[in-house]
């Protein structure tokens, strides 16, 4: 068993190192952080005055940093001013994270791994890179990273590893990136492809990441995946898009707004099947996207054994004439 475990940490490593070889650094967090021990909400805020927190050098083990023998909750925070930064692309990487941690900009959650008590599991092995919502931006002024972090034995916090604002090389300029935080829940019901379902009870998922990344417990069967958007300005023009929804392990049916648009489905058995291995791209049909409102995206996701979930990137609605930059 512990064989099998170091293995699946090895393979999450290799995978991680794999998504961010085309990230290109365009900010280094690495240095001096904001840090205090305990625990509130209300330090996620950007308003939030944090001028009496200590000083602690990122990425380090906080042992290291004065903190020795301490375990149990911290958070990090550090402003930043991305007026300069014009590209919609960006992605916050924060290294290794030990154990458990969410990610807040300007207030609002991008990101997280593992989970808190009282239903702990750790995401040490787990490589952060967050996409930033281009929403959350404030491009004139300063941008707060409030990070949430639980650790509870050893070494604790944003421990190794790079730490920076990262621009992604390949994204068409009109692409509108949908990874980051997603609606999850086991089980089937042909009614949560309905645009009109209240998700809202449904347990949150980071995308692209395996579903058994959620709990300590292995999942194998069916599952829903939900991701609710809006449709940019620059968009609302184009008469041809296509979704691109990167790998899925290992079969899939893919709706927008209730529409089927799409599935992968070779029929074979595990050990046979190459369905994860193959990327998604599916043609949006015309008069599908609401393009003055919101849209909902839903996948059901069957796995026949191993790993399973949307696992890996890029996630994007594009031009179609655009895909190619995505898919090759």
């Amino acid at each position: 068993m512990k064989r099998f475990i170091y293995i699946w940490i090895l393979l999450l490593t290799v995978l991680s190192a794999t998504q961010a070889g085309d990230l290109k650094k365009v900010i280094d967090l690495r240095g001096k952080w904001k840090f205090t021990i305990g625990d509130n909400p209300r330090w996620a805020r950007p308003d939030y005055d944090d001028s009496t927190w200590e000083k602690i050098q990122v990425p380090a083990a906080w042992e290291d940093e004065g903190f020795s023998g301490f375990d149990g909750y911290a958070w990090y925070r550090i402003s930043l001013d991305l007026s300069n930064i014009s590209t919609h692309n960006l992605y916050l990487v924060l290294g290794f994270i030990d154990d458990v941690d969410e990610v807040y900009l300007n207030g609002e959650l991008i990101g997280f791994s593992g989970s808190f008590p009282p239903d702990f599991y750790t995401a040490y092995h787990s490589h952060r890179q967050y996409y930033i919502p281009p929403s959350l931006i404030n491009r004139n002024g300063q941008n707060v990273i409030a990070v949430r972090v639980y650790d509870t034995i050893l070494e604790g916090g944003i421990i190794k590893g790079e730490t920076g604002i990262y621009a992604r090389a390949n994204v068409p300029p009109q692409a509108v990136l949908l990874e980051g935080i997603w609606r999850f829940r086991e089980g089937d019901n042909f009614h949560w492809k309905e645009s009109r379902y209240n998700d809202k009870n449904w347990q949150e998922s980071m995308v692209p990441s395996y579903w058994r990344s959620l709990k300590k417990v292995m999942i194998e069967g069916t599952a829903w995946y939900r991701k609710t958007f809006t449709l940019p300005d620059y968009l609302k023009g184009e008469e041809d898009l296509a979704l691109v929804l990167g790998y899925i392990d290992d079969f899939d049916e893919t709706y927008l707004n209730g529409t089927l648009i799409g599935t992968t489905d070779d029929g074979r058995p595990f050990g046979w099947s190459q369905s994860y291995s193959k990327k998604r791209l599916y043609i949006i049909p015309n008069g599908i996207l609401n393009k003055n409102g919101e849209n909902v995206l839903a996948v059901r996701v069957s796995d026949i054994g191993g790993n399973a979930g949307i696992y890996k990137g890029p996630l994007a609605i594009v031009p179609y004439r655009q895909r190619h930059k995505l898919t090759d």
